[in-house]
């Protein structure tokens, strides 16, 4: 069980007979009174975002959610297709809504954590979503070239990835070079030298 104030930012709980993953806690007090913890946080099942306050009195029961590795294989018509590790011919698939904004970065043969919550009704559990490593090193495929003076924005340009995803890059990406990306947050971190 975690007190009131243990529930923070990347903790998974129950909330509500249902996981939850934090995506944001603040702790505070209000003028004379005992300490409350604001907490924003993300349903694992649904995905719908709920905003509740913890007090000093309440708990919350830490989710029992384990990890397991599992490999993308391909996207057909909004289905994703993974298959486990070590038997490729055990193949499931997830909708896109269970990933969220990370499917756009995800690369065939690709290495993943599948999220797995025990629910205490199924042997093995049921997948409730997917960790992409946080950078992940992508090809980039269309990219226009710069213009000598066409600085004033700043000096980024878009271009597309080899997955389809368009990022905001520097100007001198050109197409072909290797960029590596935040899947937390979509944006460009750096430019990976062979």
């Amino acid at each position: 069980m975690l007190e009131y104030n243990e529930i923070t930012e990347r903790k998974y709980i129950i909330f509500e007979d249902e996981p939850y993953e934090v995506i944001d806690s603040h702790v505070f007090r209000k003028q004379q009174r005992k300490p409350v913890n604001a907490v924003k946080m993300r349903s694992l099942l649904t995905g719908r975002i709920v905003e509740h306050s913890f007090h000093v009195s309440d708990k919350a029961e830490e989710a029992d959610i384990s990890k397991k590795e599992v490999k993308y294989l391909y996207t057909n018509k909004g289905e994703f297709w993974f298959g486990e590790i070590k038997d490729p011919s055990k193949r499931f698939m997830l909708p896109e809504t269970m990933i969220g904004s990370a499917s756009k970065f995800l690369k065939e043969n690709t290495v993943v954590n599948a999220m797995i919550f025990d629910d205490g009704e199924s042997d093995e559990g049921k997948i409730i979503g997917l960790k992409l490593p946080i950078k992940m090193d992508l090809k980039v495929i269309e990219a226009h070239p710069a213009v000598k003076g066409n600085t004033a924005q700043g000096g980024t340009k878009a271009v597309v990835l080899e997955t389809g995803a368009e990022i905001q890059v520097p100007m001198f990406i050109k197409e072909g070079d290797i960029v590596r990306v935040n899947t937390e947050n979509g944006e460009y971190t750096d430019r990976v030298t062979l």
